[in-house]
């Protein structure tokens, strides 16, 4: 999804660098162009890639890696930031964006979370857009009476939809965040176990069921952390979701395809963690994420 960022951006006239450790991605750009194809238009864009951070400053920092690679994407940041740069976090899953707020701790600190997106590198320098929803973007927490920041939101949110995206500034962001990830444990832990698509699993008979108690189980969580969704039935969203991109494998799946960790343990495995927070708890996702992370073991 970074390459699907830095593509747009740079397409609508900013001037935009990517940092990426895959080097023969960052070759690829450098040679011949950042190329995307599917929902945003089929591009190819010219920008530079480096696979260390250079010594410059960024006004924008977008924070695309998975969530078990923020840690050591911490030093990178700190070379591009000053106290007068943005930084807008987006992963998948609860736990990661906070963290890296934590140890960040900048003032200008954004969390972003991407609706009905998907994207994978076909090759080194070739990324494919298999759909294109929304961008929600907030704070981490609101600070009552602080203009500059409610304003430094919505300038960012503006320049999100100047580059061409659907983007809204939300004043919650964690009730967006569980939104999300009660969509994700439907299908990311069972398309992993099982290779399906998304619209594979939604309409088997049997691995359909699972999903939707997946999905019910993080709705009782996040009901019981008081969080205001907005929907009632997760049995409707998680369908209308995955009628949206039927075709489409989430990326845990395909990180297990590539023989890679996968970000289960901020997707299903956040359900029981969030679950005991509240004395509740969550048997199917605690499941699901044992055994993906079994899967990975195996790999």
């Amino acid at each position: 999804m970074g390459s699907i960022y830095a593509a747009l951006f740079a397409d609508s006239g900013h001037d935009v660098f990517v940092v990426d450790t895959n080097v023969s991605h960052v070759k690829a750009i450098n040679q011949n162009g950042l190329k995307i194809t599917g929902a945003s238009g089929d591009r190819t864009i010219r920008l530079e890639a480096f696979t260390e951070a250079p010594l410059k400053k960024a006004d924008i920092v977008i924070v695309a890696v998975k969530a078990m690679y923020l840690t050591s994407a911490v030093p990178a940041i700190r070379t591009l930031i000053d106290s007068g740069s943005i930084i807008v976090t987006i992963q998948n899953g609860l736990g990661g964006a906070e963290s890296l707020a934590g140890v960040i701790k900048h003032r200008n600190f954004l969390i972003g979370v991407a609706q009905g997106f998907g994207a994978s590198i076909l090759e080194p320098g070739l990324i494919h857009h298999s759909d294109m929803k929304s961008i929600r973007i907030g704070r981490l927490q609101s600070i009552a009476g602080d203009d500059s920041q409610e304003q430094l939101l919505n300038d960012v949110t503006k320049i999100w939809q100047h580059a061409g995206f659907e983007a809204y500034a939300e004043q919650d962001i964690r009730a967006v965040q569980w939104e999300k990830l009660i969509c994700n444990v439907a299908y990311s832990s069972l398309c992993a176990l099982t290779g399906m698509t998304l619209g594979e699993v939604l309409g088997d008979e049997y691995i359909g069921n699972i999903s939707r108690a997946a999905a019910i189980e993080a709705w009782e969580v996040a009901r019981a952390h008081n969080i205001l969704l907005s929907f009632d039935d997760p049995v409707k969203e998680i369908r209308d979701f995955g009628e949206r991109m039927p075709n489409a494998k989430p990326s845990v799946l395909l990180d297990i395809e590539a023989g890679r960790p996968s970000e289960i343990l901020f997707i299903s495995g956040a359900v029981p963690i969030e679950a005991k927070k509240v004395g509740k708890t969550a048997p199917v996702n605690n499941t699901l994420t044992g055994l993906v992370r079994s899967l990975e073991r195996c790999r």
